[in-house]
């Protein structure tokens, strides 16, 4: 199988018929428009494969994804909690989260969830090189490699040994500066206004 090769800097990657999006930003929709892209390409009679990063089998998508067609695999590497450096998160928002977080100390994320999600990067790198599958989203692992979960190293070394006809999409705020070098496709989703800010929690169907 040909693989695609690196160029760096600011230049993307080519590999013909596939190439790599990011999908990134602190506005809402990242995950929902890797979903939809997911569908068209079922549509089109593509194989597509979804790995999400730091989410478990919660969000609604869970629900009906894995059903729309054979030709889709859903997995998730994650954990019923969500993670986060300390100082992120004070006084009222600290315990708003209560047990629904894990705080760590930049430089020291749990090994447990590293783990975790070192199998998840191994499950993307087999996929991505095999070309088995002609579209395969890795969803959240730029917030993985934000929080030093994933080496940025070593998801520029799967990207660089990806088949030529895979498209690969990588979703998540904090897309790393290397990531978006390399990506031939970037989009910032940006937030305007969000009703988050009014007290509004995250809704089923919606949100999650």
């Amino acid at each position: 199988m040909d693989k695609g090769n690196y160029f760096g800097g600011v230049t993307g990657m080519s590999f013909g018929k596939g190439y790599i999006q990011v999908y990134t930003g602190d506005g809402k929709g990242k995950t929902t428009a890797a979903i939809g892209l997911a569908i068209r390409a079922l549509g089109a009679g593509k194989k597509v494969l979804f790995l999400q990063f730091m989410k478990d089998r919660v969000y609604s998508e869970h629900n009906l994804l894995p059903y729309v067609s054979p030709a889709i695999t859903v997995e998730t590497f994650g954990k019923p909690f969500f993670i986060a450096w300390e100082g992120d998160l004070e006084g009222e928002n600290l315990a708003e989260w209560q047990d629904k977080v894990v705080i760590f100390p930049p430089g020291n994320p749990p090994a447990e969830y590293v783990a975790l999600l070192q199998a998840g990067l191994e499950r993307a790198r087999t996929a991505l090189a095999g070309g088995e599958y002609d579209l395969v989203v890795l969803d959240e692992i730029n917030l993985a490699m934000y929080y030093d979960l994933i080496p940025v190293a070593a998801v520029l070394e799967i990207l660089r040994e990806k088949a030529v006809g895979v498209e690969v999409v990588l979703t998540g705020r904090k897309a790393p500066p290397e990531i978006i070098a390399c990506a031939d496709l970037v989009t910032e989703m940006r937030e305007v206004k969000h009703y988050y800010s009014q007290g509004v929690d995250a809704r089923q169907g919606i949100e999650s």
